[in-house]
């Protein structure tokens, strides 16, 4: 619309420069209709303003039909150019950010191996929303004994901690779907089948590592049962960088249930 009323930019630089093939067909067209206003007969031609403002231009050049005859040709050369070479095919940038968001980086499964943590059927949260399991072997501590005020003081929700004992993997904690997963892989959030909030932390400060010493198994979006591996992590790399390795797990929306229960023991 900008265009046919005379003020082409932001077709250049909005539209043809962006896709870029309208672009060269575009140079190519006025390359043709130039030439043609170089021929000898058109050495008198005039010029006039472009689209629907340049109309009235037409009353002061002195070849017309001439001038019509060159943006004709301009046009009519850009436009079937463009309709042969065209396809619907986004930016390079909008490509570039369609892979990053739909390929995430993710472990290979069959490395994480088929053995569930033993103590994968002891139920550590409780709440009317149902039950959520042992992610990792472990001695099991209330949310309020992690190394961590953020945790502790259960401004994240109420849950456990676990200190890892003889495993690297952390399995999933219960039937959902991924709701997230942190880009320096130490961390999974799951929404649970009756809308539990649960979030699966490996380590204290581990962010800081930006993802070495961990693998993730799964991405955003992704269904997942109860005993899926989540996260493997190095303990060693996470000792060396002087952290906790605790795992930690907490129900983050435990303020909807009046009846939440944590701790090792709640299958008696």
């Amino acid at each position: 619309l900008s265009a046919a009323l005379g003020i082409t930019e932001p077709a250049i630089f909005g539209v043809n420069m962006r896709f870029f093939k309208p672009f060269i067909c575009g140079m190519i067209g006025g390359m043709a209709g130039a030439l043609f206003g170089a021929l000898p007969r058109a050495t008198a031609l005039g010029a006039t303003a472009y689209g629907v403002t340049g109309i009235p231009g037409y009353l002061t050049i002195n070849q017309p039909l001439t001038y019509t005859l060159l943006l004709l040709i301009s046009c009519g050369i850009a436009f079937v150019l463009t309709w042969i070479l065209w396809s619907e095919e986004a930016p390079e940038t909008e490509k570039k950010t369609t892979a990053v968001q739909t390929t995430p980086e993710v472990g290979n499964l069959a490395d994480a191996g088929s053995n569930v943590p033993l103590g994968l059927g002891v139920c550590v949260i409780r709440s009317s929303a149902g039950d959520i399991m042992k992610p990792i072997n472990g001695d099991v501590i209330p949310y309020n004994k992690i190394p961590d005020p953020t945790f502790s003081s259960g401004a994240l929700g109420q849950g456990v901690g676990i200190e890892p004992r003889g495993g690297d993997i952390v399995y999933s904690p219960c039937e959902g779907t991924i709701s997230s997963v942190a880009e320096s892989k130490h961390a999974v959030g799951i929404t649970g089948p009756n809308g539990q909030e649960i979030l699966v932390h490996v380590g204290i400060d581990t962010v800081d590592m930006n993802g070495d010493g961990f693998v993730d198994y799964v991405k955003e979006g992704d269904k997942v049962k109860a005993g899926q591996p989540l996260v493997k992590f190095d303990q060693e790399k996470i000792k060396k960088a002087g952290h906790s390795s605790v795992v930690v797990l907490l129900l983050t929306n435990s303020d909807d249930y009046d009846d939440v229960r944590y701790g090792e023991n709640l299958n008696n």
